[in-house]
């Protein structure tokens, strides 16, 4: 867990943990120093702002060519070093004082083995320097993980470390603190004599103090991510379901829409109704600030994220999803059985609770039973509605996967069955893409799922006729885990000519359907 900061009156700000976080994302580092793709893109992104600096760093941008790693302080004329420039509510610059030269220096040194990004390396220089733990800073949205200056300066030679004269590229990252109040310092006593604040117009580096001049940077804390609560005024919340990928945040996880400020954007509802639009194509009028909440990201900082709300009541199967696995409605019932941050949850039953709606039951909500009563009695004379339920047929080696249902479980306790579920307010294909990941980690594309059987059954006299959709996945990503094991509590892959004498009666005859290449099978009804 990572270390709360408290206030200069002794309180800890709120911490939730999300996934709307544009420093978030671990650095792309190759596990002892930053990769050389992260550093040219770091310089790219300052370039991008100062291109009148290209013939200055010439050095540097020869240095990433080199055969010794940038960072390594062996490589020579010149390597990268990482400081951190910190600054208080009230605008004033962090500098500390070091023994060997007497200089007033903002906190920074070598980039280390174990630094993934310089980020990191900047981070951690001020927590052995000052004492300042990452969780007590938070980036600006002005600079984000993209250095306020590069510095270039000369070293000296120092004969008693066996160093020849060099160069220094002095990557500088802006960052405020997260508590109001100056923090208690603790200075690295073998490095550092002293510290002081500096009002910005006095910060010692003159390529440094000429860029926060530009930049008019306060000590107020802003957010830097903006995110949706996105309701239909019925106690639903439209959910984005992420990638299951190495190294992004919440990994198939259920949560919010939204991202970091761009430079483009210059307010928080200018980030969020961007990113509504980027990742779904979804237009939300009427959004209105909702909370402030502080995330502790995956870099240790504290990341604020202004949230708003809106109401909306379209179908989540239209939209053109960009990122993610899908969107869909979840009513407060649902939430206890996605893959979800508590802190998500908790978010959303905080919104609910403040904006009483109807008790939802097995149908989707209150808005769902609604929606079912309105399909009865809208529904053609002489029609009856049916359940469809979606069947995940997974081979392997000619074997095909089953689950052990629980003995408790509602359907089915104790038998054999394919990964399966009932669709909601959704497509079938999204419908059976959600089951995967939710019941067994697998993440499957629906453009790679088929059609290869339908089974119409009804499973007694007068029951509610269903629709029993089986689905063959070309591809996918994983190995079948045991995500709710109060449902299901074992996999196993069996051969069809061998399937186990409990297999569900209506799965065993699609599965036989299929091997003989039939299509479709009708079970329950009387002819």
């Amino acid at each position: 867990m990572l270390p709360s900061p408290t206030t200069a009156d002794g309180r800890v700000p709120t911490t939730r943990a999300t996934t709307t976080s544009f420093v978030t994302t671990p650095g792309p580092g190759t596990g002892t120093r930053p990769s050389h793709e992260h550093l040219r893109s770091t310089v790219a992104e300052y370039l991008a702002r100062h291109p009148g600096e290209r013939d200055a760093l010439s050095g540097l941008l020869a240095a990433l060519d080199g055969e010794e790693h940038p960072t390594h302080r062996a490589s020579l004329p010149g390597h990268i070093t990482c400081s951190g420039v910190v600054i208080d509510a009230d605008g004033q610059v962090l500098h500390i004082e070091h023994k060997a030269s007497g200089l007033l220096l903002t906190p920074g040194g070598h980039v280390e083995a174990g630094d993934a990004t310089l980020l990191a390396a900047a981070l951690r220089e001020i927590a052995e320097e000052t004492g300042i733990p990452p969780a007590g800073l938070v980036l600006t949205p002005e600079f984000g993980h993209t250095p306020i200056d590069v510095d270039v300066h000369r070293i000296e030679a120092a004969e008693a470390k066996g160093e020849g004269p060099h160069e220094h590229y002095d990557f500088r990252f802006v960052f405020r603190l997260a508590a109001a109040g100056s923090p208690d310092l603790v200075l690295q006593e073998e490095e550092v004599s002293g510290a002081v604040w500096l009002p910005q117009h006095e910060v010692r580096s003159p390529t440094l103090r000429a860029k926060l001049h530009d930049a008019a940077l306060e000590g107020t804390v802003t957010p830097v991510n903006a995110s949706a609560v996105i309701h239909d005024g019925q106690g639903r919340y439209l959910l984005h379901l992420r990638d299951v990928k190495p190294g992004i945040w919440a990994p198939g996880c259920w949560d919010l829409l939204g991202g970091g400020r761009e430079p483009e954007d210059a307010t928080p509802l200018d980030t969020v109704v961007r990113e509504l639009r980027e990742e779904a194509g979804l237009e939300i009028p009427g959004l209105r600030p909702y909370a402030v909440d502080h995330v502790p990201g995956t870099d240790g900082t504290l990341v604020p994220v202004q949230l708003f709300t809106g109401e909306w009541h379209g179908d989540p199967g239209t939209l053109t999803l960009t990122e993610g696995q899908l969107l869909a409605w979840r009513s407060l019932e649902h939430l206890p059985y996605l893959t979800m941050l508590p802190s998500t949850r908790q978010l959303l039953e905080r919104h609910a609770a403040e904006r009483p709606a109807c008790h939802a039951d097995d149908t989707g909500g209150a808005a769902g039973a609604r929606w079912a009563r309105a399909v009865v009695a809208s529904a053609p004379p002489g029609t009856e509605p049916h359940i469809v339920g979606v069947h995940l047929v997974l081979e392997q080696d000619g074997k095909v996967l089953l689950g052990l249902r629980h003995p408790d479980s509602a359907y089915a306790g104790g038998m054999w069955h394919v990964l399966a579920g009932h669709c909601e307010y959704e497509s079938a294909t999204a419908c059976l893409v959600r089951e995967a990941l939710e019941e067994a980690g697998l993440v499957i594309r629906p453009d790679d799922l088929t059609l290869v059987h339908t089974v119409h059954a009804v499973d007694r006299p007068g029951g509610r006729p269903r629709i029993q959709l089986f689905f063959r996945a070309g591809a996918w990503e994983g190995t079948p885990e045991l995500r709710e094991p109060d449902k299901t509590v074992a996999w196993r892959y069996e051969d069809v000519d061998g399937l186990p004498d409990t297999t569900v009666p209506y799965t065993r005859a699609a599965l036989e359907g299929i091997r003989a290449g039939r299509p479709y099978t009708e079970m329950g009804w009387s002819r």
